[in-house]
């Protein structure tokens, strides 16, 4: 009999938005407190899953947004500000990696045109 996880269980652990992680481990993992990490969550940064019992659970794109306030706001900036310009910057990233997706088939096109 074989041993180890399903096939699907391995598949949660590529998963980025996978809520893999406790609250205290997710804090630990970034280098905060519990506190912040319901501070960021009360300021709408991020918004953890819950486990059945009720307990926050983290995903990796989350924990990395999450150091990323975390920084902003190790170095001065109020947490309010800090989430807000966590938001920005991802919402930028996301707006550059479609006009990416969208020049690319234009470009292709124009080269198969001029071929």
């Amino acid at each position: 009999m074989p041993t180890g996880p399903p096939p699907h269980a391995t598949d949660r652990l590529d998963d980025d938005d996978y809520p893999a992680y406790t609250m205290g481990r997710a804090a630990e993992m970034i280098g905060a407190t519990p506190a912040f990490l319901r501070a960021i969550g009360e300021a709408r940064l991020i918004t953890p899953l819950r486990s059945e019992g009720g307990h926050r659970r983290y995903s990796r794109y989350q924990l990395r947004i999450a150091a990323r306030a975390r920084e902003l706001v190790d170095g001065g900036t109020p947490i309010e500000a800090a989430c807000r310009i966590v938001i920005l910057e991802d919402q930028l990233e996301e707006a550059l990696r479609l006009n990416a997706e969208l020049r690319r088939p234009a470009t292709e096109s124009g080269r198969a045109a001029g071929t």
